[in-house]
């Protein structure tokens, strides 16, 4: 089916030529074989370029335009050229505005060079050049505005597929979310507890004050650490609020705790930091704080924070700690093993990096380096407006430009043929006039009403122009060509105006001012469709040119409407969908939340309790002991956590290219429209690695999350296997694709996307490793 509709329409494009060519052979009126070779060389050389246009379009263009100098040098009379259009489109669609512009230049070169080298007179060769760059300059145009509308859809449709993937992941990414926020929440309260009373235990025979001090500690901090789980437990029940405080302030208090427990801390922060940066930066800062307490008790601390070069750069150093042998002691069964884990997951979340090592005098340092969002729009966006906005531009100037050279053809054609009287300064003033007619277009989408409204104040400018005697009367009858205009400004009103109901109101003003302004070009002209001494000579002329002109721009009002309700409902509905998803990933967030929830009361909760109970009645070894106990359950609760997501035991077979019906079945049950073709022939015999590389392709296709029809087309040719699945916008222009991409090249195969939500990936049908 994919190829049907790649080479349908150029085959449909060659019909006319070999239609042509048939029939001037059969009327014998040619001798020689060198004009059916030309034009059979000419058509056969365009067929198959414009089989490329939508994988290469500089190529399809390239080679249509060979096949028309060869087909219109071989036969000027009888080569029709219908090929350059579609492929010049097709650049247009595909590729950028600058490069458009280049090869509508080239193109309408290209197109009239035939008539210098005939030897065409100057002005015929100039109306020449104005006939093909109006007829060229508008299909590059469209093209243009279709690249544009595609590109819209194509960001929506990377935005959604992201959503889509951070919702398949939103159970596991709130999991290992939740981990670090309770290791962190009660790691470094329930350490300091088993440290402290340790220490009081070890030197109560010489300063048995210690105990006392130890046994209020640990009610405070088990009372804090229970408090803090117990916000948790409610959050993950309920919905998860930020911290209503300053992030430095937070963050001092932070380290105001640890020097309460009687090591030296200095630190260095700025005094307004926010944002995704510092809250990464708080969760690290806070486990690196905790590691010192573990691993090197009474050791000197600096934390510094900085901003450089659009990013935080954190430093968390320790030195030595006091001896070995007391940190042994004080340190032994003590933490999850995940801290280090934890603070690189933080860093890499914010799309920064971690490094933690010895800084070779016994100490230890932790530094990041933290991309901080909260400053300016990132250049790369405002680069990607600015081209948007430029190519925008762009398209408005060759609409611009079309509006004028179409007017200009028609009467400059008309000189050219003697059916007009030639006057250079007449030329010379029309062109002025038609360039400022059209002016106002280049505010066309920003502010159409605007548009519309400067195109009709400067239609008076012809009729002015004819009573002044700048241009012949003769011209007259010609101009209302110049109309292009101001059906270009009613579409733009109707498709881009911010209020639709008064489109129509518009339009309608458009027409009679219109057909006012000719009337009266066409009665200073003298040109009316009945003697001017005839009683109603001016009435039928308004009414001849208001059933030209009136249904024109009436429908292109319809048209513009039609365009601006679809573009509405397509954007909806993108939104929508991205909504959603949205809404998807925060219910399967909290299901998960409230399962951890409940898990957490029944292990760190319940032994946290007990520790303040018991310190409360002073008994120091029962203390330690269950503090250790709620240390012990919070690490088999991150382990239970963090290890949600890997199975465990024996696995089914896993499936191969062969079983991609069953899934297209299982699918087309839930009530997707999938279908599949090209099983089992172009999967038979396949090395095992093939065959689990290709169903793996077609499963993530699938399950990037798109809703509508997907067919599935495999194909075995010349060694590779050719995988196409179309009706995939998400998986064609999100993650999944990027992953494609990179695990195709890695099995020596390649991969592409179509904006129309195709995606095309080719491997060798040999041993490859298979894609995971």
């Amino acid at each position: 089916m994919e190829s049907i509709r790649n080479w349908l329409l150029p085959t449909v494009l060659t019909l006319p030529n070999a239609g042509i060519l048939a029939i001037v052979l059969s009327s014998g009126e040619v001798s020689g074989v060198l004009l059916p070779a030309g034009m059979v060389a000419g058509f056969v050389l365009q067929l198959v370029a414009l089989g490329r246009r939508r994988s290469e379009p500089l190529v399809a263009l390239a080679g249509t335009v060979a096949g028309m100098l060869i087909g219109t040098l071989a036969a000027p009379e009888h080569f029709a050229n219908l090929a350059v259009f579609v492929a010049l489109y097709s650049v247009a669609v595909r590729c950028g505005g600058r490069t458009t512009a280049l090869c509508t230049v080239i193109v309408v070169g290209c197109v009239w060079l035939p008539d210098l080298l005939y030897g065409s007179s100057a002005a015929a060769a100039l109306t020449q050049l104005g006939i093909t760059a109006s007829m060229y300059v508008p299909c590059a145009g469209l093209g243009e505005a279709r690249r544009q509308w595609l590109s819209g859809r194509w960001a929506a449709a990377g935005k959604l597929a992201r959503a889509e993937e951070e919702r398949r992941h939103a159970a596991d990414n709130e999991r290992h979310r939740l981990a670090r926020e309770l290791h962190d929440v009660s790691a470094h309260h329930l350490t300091s507890v088993v440290v402290t009373v340790d220490a009081a235990r070890r030197l109560g025979s010489t300063r048995p004050e210690l105990a006392e001090e130890a046994m209020e500690f640990a009610v405070r901090t088990g009372e804090e650490t229970l408090s803090a789980l117990r916000r948790l437990a409610d959050a993950m029940r309920h919905t998860e609020a930020p911290d209503p405080r300053p992030m430095s302030g937070r963050m001092r208090e932070l380290i105001t705790g640890f020097s309460r427990l009687g090591r030296p801390v200095e630190a260095d922060l700025p005094d307004d930091l926010a944002g995704p940066a510092a809250e990464a930066a708080f969760g690290i800062v806070r486990e690196a704080l905790t590691n010192t307490l573990r691993h090197a008790p009474g050791a000197p601390v600096r934390v510094e924070i900085r901003r450089a070069d659009g990013a935080l750069h954190l430093l968390v150093a320790n030195g030595a700690p006091r001896a070995a042998e007391e940190r042994t002691r004080a340190t032994t069964g003590l933490g999850s093993g995940n801290g280090l884990t934890g603070m690189r997951e933080r860093a890499t979340s914010a799309g920064g990096e971690l490094t933690a090592q010895p800084d070779g005098d016994g100490g230890w340092r932790v530094t990041a380096a933290l991309p901080d969002t909260t400053g300016p729009v990132r250049p790369d966006t405002a680069v990607r407006r600015r081209d948007l906005r430029r190519e925008q531009r762009l398209a408005d100037v060759l609409l611009g430009v079309t509006a004028v050279t179409l007017p200009l053809y028609v009467t400059l054609s008309g000189v050219a043929d003697g059916a007009l009287p030639g006057d250079t300064l007449g030329a010379l003033v029309l062109t002025l006039l038609l360039t400022v007619h059209a002016l106002p277009l280049l505010w066309r989408r920003s502010a159409p009403a605007a548009a519309l409204t400067g195109v009709a104040a400067t239609a008076w400018l012809v009729p002015a122009a004819f009573a002044a005697g700048l241009m012949p009367s003769d011209w007259a009858g010609l101009l209302p060509s110049a109309m292009v205009t101001e059906a270009m400004a009613v579409y733009a009103v109707a498709a881009y105006g911010r209020r639709a109901a008064r489109a129509l109101g518009a339009a309608l003003a458009a027409v009679a001012n219109l057909v006012t302004a000719l009337t009266v070009t066409a009665a200073t002209a003298d040109i009316l469709v009945l003697p001017r001494d005839e009683p109603g000579a001016v009435s039928w002329t308004a009414w001849l040119i208001l059933c030209v002109t009136g249904p024109l721009l009436v429908t292109l009002w319809a048209v513009g409407t039609g365009v601006r309700r679809r573009r509405i409902r397509v954007v909806t509905r993108e939104e929508d969908a991205f909504s959603h998803s949205l809404h998807q990933a925060a219910l399967e967030a909290a299901a998960e939340r409230r399962l951890i929830a409940a898990e957490l009361h029944e292990t760190v909760l319940r032994c946290t309790t007990r520790m303040v109970a018991l310190a409360g009645e002073k008994k120091q070894d029962e203390v330690a002991a269950e503090a250790r106990a709620a240390l012990a359950a919070m690490r088999e609760l991150l382990r239970s956590l963090r290890g949600a997501t890997q199975t465990e035991g024996h696995h089914s077979p896993q499936p191969v290219a062969a079983d991609l019906a069953e899934l297209c079945r299982v699918l087309r049950a839930t009530g997707r429209d999938v279908s599949v073709s090209g099983l089992p022939r172009a999967v038979e015999d396949l090395p095992v690695p093939v065959s689990l590389t290709v169903y793996r392709v077609v499963e993530a296709a699938l399950g990037a999350g798109d809703r509508g029809a997907v067919r599935v087309t495999l194909r075995r040719r010349r060694g590779q296997v050719h995988i196409a699945v179309t009706g995939v916008p998400l998986a064609a222009a999100g993650p999944v694709a990027e992953r494609l991409r990179v695990q195709a090249e890695s099995a020596a195969g390649r991969m592409s996307v179509d904006r129309a939500g195709t995606l095309r990936v080719s491997i060798p049908a040999g041993n490859v490793p298979a894609l995971v």
